[in-house]
């Protein structure tokens, strides 16, 4: 096992930990998404020896190889952009071969549908009736640069995708918000509530906080952290 991959993931679960502790909360309450884009999979399966087992993505051709060469007991997670014309190459090539896939950024009807769709041909093919997890993804900070539903147009967006796509199943929120901008987390919390009470739900997740400031996040109310 390398010593430098098992130290770090010690180190930032210990972090977690103490965050929770701070904050009156769990630390089973609160998911690290080990961020492992462009990794090779040896530092991967160090991690997974080490005994993690949730991955984060940003690459459709990288996960589909990853989830094909590495342990099938692995919770995979896409946390970068997904055009719609390459979800059922992701949902055919991970589903099937993974503990579980989650697509955490998820921001139109249309990709969602595509995801439906996707997952209707799995469950088909493997004579199975699963669904698929996704987060929604919220542009928090009004950057341009940011994928993302508005938090205005956030809970609308779900209702669609509830009364369109039984196959997929909403976790969450998530969001990237502005470096050093720790509004951007209460804005994805408030907004959180928001559909929580429009849906009439009571445990939607928050996905939010990266390497620089997930222990602000887990303060603010995170049960998902993505840290590389």
């Amino acid at each position: 096992m390398s010593s430098n991959v098992a130290t770090n993931l010690h180190l930032v679960l210990k972090n977690v930990q103490t965050a929770c502790e701070e904050n009156g909360k769990n630390k089973n309450d609160v998911r690290l998404v080990a961020v492992s884009k462009t990794k090779p999979n040896e530092l991967l399966l160090d991690a997974y020896d080490a005994g993690h087992r949730h991955f984060g993505e940003n690459y459709v051709q990288e996960l589909v190889q990853k989830a094909h060469d590495l342990p099938n007991d692995i919770h995979w997670h896409f946390i970068g952009p997904l055009q719609s014309n390459k979800a059922n190459l992701l949902i055919k090539s991970v589903v099937p071969k993974a503990a579980s896939l989650t697509v955490e950024t998820v921001s139109t009807l249309k990709l969602a549908n595509k995801l439906n769709n996707a997952m209707a041909a799995v469950n088909e093919s493997e004579n199975s009736d699963l669904k698929l997890s996704i987060f929604i993804q919220v542009n928090t900070s009004g950057e341009i640069s940011k994928s993302g539903v508005t938090p205005s147009e956030t809970l609308a967006l779900c209702r669609e995708i509830v009364e369109n796509c039984p196959l997929l199943e909403i976790r969450g929120l998530m969001t990237i918000g502005a470096s050093g901008d720790l509004n951007c987390f209460d804005i994805l919390r408030d907004c959180r509530d928001q559909v929580q009470e429009g849906l009439g739900v009571s445990s939607l997740e928050l996905s939010m906080g990266m390497s620089g400031d997930y222990q602000e996040a887990i303060k603010r109310g995170a049960t998902n952290v993505r840290v590389g």
